[in-house]
């Protein structure tokens, strides 16, 4: 898998102990890399950190990616091969209820990390993970391309926005030059979901929870479309493009889209009642109850044209939409209502997913 580059090499990944953290640095572990973890906390409780004991597994440094000099003297004391930054405020709702925290972490922590790099005296591959709120939403049918224009209506886009023109600022400026040690890009994806998600306002973990407690949903925007996907294929998609990038240079200071082929958009409502399938054992329960007081603005429609990643990377989604449905179902049935090693069913889902990838010949599974 990813031509076996990432075995014994030292890996940091900021934002380890959330959902996406967590998935990647199982996997990353999974292919033989040293694992080093920076957080500044357990973003959630539950925790799919926790539960799968990573905190025993890696290198885990408690810092908070605001402070400078201690991120500074974490890369240069672990001096790593690879980069993934994923630490973020990642919440919509919560960037209305304290925008400067929201900004800090996006576009000021994103700096610090590129900063902490600039005078790195050994090479290293980094991608940075935003998001596809980034672009600026009017909410068309087709996809948006890496060339469309950035920007947002909410606090939380606006900071997505600007990390990405800082990102490509400290390209240009620093990491374009022949002698720079850095090869780095940037990658956006958005409506994940997947086992282990339990943040706050993200429909998944909201009926979940609900569910577990025999309690309805309430749903805001049940018509609202979406690109799901999950996790492991826009995770696939940046191992993918650290690894291309580790053999040649040519995709330096590019940014990617990771996302859903475009048919699997599916309204709320749909998958709310696909997931609870795998739930619904009291058929009396109601599943959810709609609200008509939206707590903030959300966009109807956001998709990614990723034809980009398909021509540079091969890279497609490897999951249909059954698929995607039955990992993340499962996955939370086992959590709350099965006695099993949540680590070995994690790890299993990886295994599953790099044979379907591997079936349809996907690049990265060589």
């Amino acid at each position: 898998m990813f031509n076996n580059i990432y075995k014994n090499k030292k890996v940091i990944v900021t934002g380890n102990t959330g959902f996406k953290g967590t998935w990647i640095t199982l996997w990353l572990l999974k292919l033989g890399a040293k694992v080093y973890g920076i957080s500044k906390d357990i973003p959630t409780t539950p925790s799919i950190f926790k539960k799968l004991d990573l905190q025993n597994k890696i290198t885990y440094f408690q810092n908070d990616i605001r402070d400078l000099s201690c991120i500074k003297k974490i890369v240069n004391d672990v001096k790593p091969d690879f980069l993934f930054h994923l630490a973020a405020q990642s919440i919509v709702s919560r960037s209305y209820n304290d925008p400067i925290e929201t900004i800090s972490t996006n576009v000021l922590g994103t700096t610090n990390i590129l900063e902490s790099l600039r005078n790195y005296n050994k090479k290293c591959t980094a991608i940075i993970i935003t998001s596809d709120k980034c672009y600026d939403n009017v909410e068309w049918l087709w996809g948006y391309r890496e060339s469309d224009k950035l920007g947002g209506k909410d606090i939380y886009s606006g900071s997505k926005a600007a990390a990405e023109m800082v990102i490509k600022s400290y390209y240009h400026s620093f990491f374009k030059k022949e002698d720079s040690n850095i090869r780095m890009a940037s990658v956006r994806a958005g409506n994940v979901i997947g086992g282990g998600d339990w943040a706050i306002d993200r429909i998944i973990p909201d009926c979940v929870r609900a569910w577990s407690e025999n309690k309805s949903v309430e749903i805001r925007s049940p018509y609202s479309t979406r690109p799901w996907q999950h996790v492991l294929e826009p995770v696939s998609g940046y191992l993918a493009l650290g690894a291309e990038l580790y053999k040649d240079n040519k995709l330096n200071g590019e940014n990617f889209n990771f996302g859903p082929f475009s048919h699997y958009n599916h309204t709320v409502i749909e998958i709310i009642k696909d997931i609870s399938k795998y739930w619904n054992k009291n058929k009396k329960l109601e599943l959810y109850k709609i609200t008509h007081s939206p707590k903030f603005h959300e966009a109807g429609l956001l998709k990614l044209n990723c034809d980009k990643a398909l021509i540079h990377l091969k890279w497609m989604p490897a999951l249909d939409y059954e698929k995607l449905i039955e990992f993340t179902g499962l996955w939370y049935v086992n959590f709350y209502l099965n006695n099993i090693n949540m680590f070995d069913f994690t790890l299993s889902q990886i295994n599953e997913y790099e044979k379907i990838a591997s079936n349809k010949e996907i690049q990265w599974t060589i």
